[in-house]
């Protein structure tokens, strides 16, 4: 079980987060500054979006419970939006999931510090990784070991894309952009059979099929 847990977890974070993806857009948008100020950028940016995640894993029962939704809701609208992102993932397609928008890229080339907005939000902490984080919180509900592999595998993620932001000059050079593509494509293919399990584990949870 504990297994299990951490596998998806760590599926599920990794491609709704896109370090990948994130550190390509990081490049783009920190050409002209210094390998400190780079540097800066990437530590506070995924501190930022770690806190943000965070938050949402530890009020997202309450926000649940508050609003009267029910995991089986969670699981199946989740699993809804997690598929409609890994079509985007699978076809290269931009819609503000993932990415930012033109709107925002734009505002965030009249920005000096990126760290907040738009690296740690809505790259990295962007609404993918929030539904996620969310529904594999309400999932392990009342099994504290679960939860625990929930935070851990997120912590995993989170390190796991300071490392790449620290290297995104290296690592796009590396694989170009065909080779990032190809990367997001074959997660996208895995996020969309995820998605689809969620879907099915809210409908069956719902009692809706008997």
């Amino acid at each position: 079980m504990m297994i299990d847990t951490a596998t998806v977890a760590l599926a599920a974070l990794f491609t709704t987060v896109g370090p990948l993806d994130v550190a390509a857009v990081f490049t783009a948008m920190t050409a002209s500054a210094t390998l400190k100020e780079r540097q800066v950028y990437a530590v506070r940016g995924v501190l930022s979006a770690t806190m943000i995640l965070l938050v949402f894993a530890f009020a997202g029962d309450f926000l649940l419970n508050s609003l009267g939704i029910s995991l089986a809701a969670l699981r199946t609208s989740g699993g809804i939006l997690l598929f409609l992102i890994a079509l985007d993932m699978v076809f290269a397609r931009s819609s503000g999931a993932l990415t930012t928008t033109s709107a925002e890229t734009d505002e965030a080339r009249l920005r000096h510090d990126i760290s907040i907005f738009p690296l740690a939000t809505p790259l990295i902490a962007g609404p993918g990784a929030m539904g996620v984080i969310i529904l594999l919180m309400a999932d392990a509900a009342g099994d504290f070991s679960r939860q625990l592999v929930v935070l851990s595998s997120l912590f995993i993620i989170m390190l796991l894309t300071l490392s790449i932001l620290l290297m995104a000059s290296q690592i796009h050079r590396f694989l170009g952009v065909t080779g990032i593509q190809v990367i997001t494509r074959i997660s996208g293919i895995l996020l969309s059979a995820l998605a689809v399990q969620f879907v099915f584990d809210g409908i069956k949870q719902s009692g809706l099929m008997g």
